[in-house]
């Protein structure tokens, strides 16, 4: 029986903050690296990290021989002491990563050792690969050592007496073949399940921008996407829920400032608003952090959300909590001419969160208890995960608002841009972090 040592890391530069893992698998009687695995998965904690460190590493070594002995060293005291059962596994972002690491190989096959970290150099090294690359919003590529996998004088070839048990012996090309197969593989299988895992984003994080003052920006823009929690909370509630708040694209009636809800005659996108779309979509190529699209079924949101998921190679959900207000009467009025032909009902409107538009449209406080209900619903469904919601102005607001326990008069002392993108985070003990607000550096 072969026998394989994995060893791997994780790490994340805020905790949660731009996380990435490495992972090494090596031949236990020669040494020689048979496999490193690394990737940059968004916004996660550490602890996420490791565990999809450990979770890759078992993957390329069954890969390699699903037949074979594994012997794990890692520098984490917790993975380590977790997964050998010592310790209880209690944070709800561990258990599903935990499990699936625990299935890749029967039981009794795997045993694991707790390292010193200046022992794990190897794998901490390729974790910082994978992060530096998502800084530089690209995909860690493999090392020269490991590229030369893909040849039999490669560091395989060193090992090719040792029978390949699905290929012919020395068979090292296929070896190589089918553990990137199979990481390229979790990664798509991850992406839906486990918390800071960007898998299904390689086309995402693709793009690449040569204009350094946009590249400048959006640094910036990314960094406060991804800062940690501010304040005195505790440190180890994992990675909130993040939404990243994209207003669609302008529409005809957009720049002549009317009134369009979800009860009015739903415009499409104009040409500039296909455009903001577009730039919208590079920007958040660029961050490599969304994992998910959510939008309002409205047409313009609908039309946005699919340039956007064109560009990441994301799929798009449908929330119709996400809609925007029905305006009644007043959809496709400029705000002057509403004051001219309903000033009673205007003055109303604008004193009280109760009050609503002529024609039975819906009042701010129907809408934010709408929005708080869909904003529960979806911090449950993408719980540590970042997602993209491609929502409208009073949606985007009542967020922010909810998040600051900003008084509802507070809508009319926002501005949002078409295309801006805004985010809060939600952490696991109920509290939420405005991190960005109407950003449009990417439009400029």
């Amino acid at each position: 029986m072969r026998e394989f040592i994995v060893e791997a890391d994780g790490g994340s530069r805020g905790n949660p903050g731009p996380a990435g893992y490495g992972a090494v698998v090596s031949d236990a009687a020669t040494g020689q690296t048979l496999a490193e695995a690394a990737e940059f998965i968004g916004v996660a904690t550490n602890n996420v990290a490791e565990y999809r460190g450990l979770l890759a590493g078992l993957r390329a070594a069954h890969a390699l021989d699903p037949q074979a002995a594994v012997h794990v060293r890692m520098d984490s005291k917790l993975v380590i002491e977790q997964m050998t059962g010592r310790w209880k596994i209690k944070h709800p972002a561990m258990k599903p990563l935990a499990a699936e690491a625990a299935r890749v190989f029967p039981p009794g096959r795997v045993t694991y050792e707790w390292i010193p970290r200046e022992r794990n150099k190897h794998a901490d090294r390729l974790a910082n690969e994978a992060m530096d690359a998502g800084k530089r919003g690209e995909q860690w590529s493999p090392s020269a050592s490991t590229a030369a996998l893909d040849t039999p004088s490669g560091p395989a070839a060193a090992a090719a007496d040792v029978p390949e048990p699905s290929g012919p012996p020395g068979d090292a090309t296929a070896g190589a073949a089918r553990v990137r197969a199979a990481l390229a593989s979790a990664a798509a299988d991850a992406s839906g399940a486990t918390s800071g895992d960007t898998g299904a984003d390689a086309g995402a994080r693709a793009g690449t921008d040569t204009e350094a003052a946009a590249a400048d920006a959006d640094a910036r823009a990314a960094r406060a996407v991804a800062t940690p929690r501010a304040g005195w909370g505790p440190a180890d509630m994992g990675p909130p829920a993040t939404f990243v708040l994209l207003r669609h694209g302008e529409t005809p009636l957009t720049p002549q400032k009317r009134f369009s809800g979800s009860g009015g005659s739903d415009p499409s996108l104009s040409e500039v608003g296909r455009e903001q779309a577009e730039r919208a979509a590079a920007v958040l190529a660029r961050r490599g952090t969304v994992q998910a699209i959510v939008t309002s079924p409205l047409a313009r949101t609908r039309e946005t959300a699919g340039i956007i998921a064109a560009r990441l190679g994301l799929d798009v959900s449908v929330e119709d909590g996400l809609r925007e207000t029905d305006f009644g009467a007043w959809e496709g009025l400029t705000f002057g001419e509403v004051g001219e032909r309903h000033p009673d009902d205007l003055s109303a409107w604008l004193s009280s969160p109760d009050a609503e538009p002529t024609g039975g449209g819906e009042s701010f406080a129907a809408t934010a208890t709408r929005v708080a209900a869909t904003r529960d619903k979806l911090i449950a469904a993408y719980a540590g995960r970042t997602v993209l919601l491609v929502t409208h102005v009073t949606p985007i607001k009542t967020l922010v608002r909810l998040a600051l326990g900003a008084p509802p008069e507070a809508l009319f002392r926002m501005e949002l841009s078409a295309a801006s993108l805004s985010a809060v985070a939600y952490y696991a003990d109920g509290n939420a972090s405005v991190r960005l607000f109407n950003d449009t550096s990417h439009l400029r």
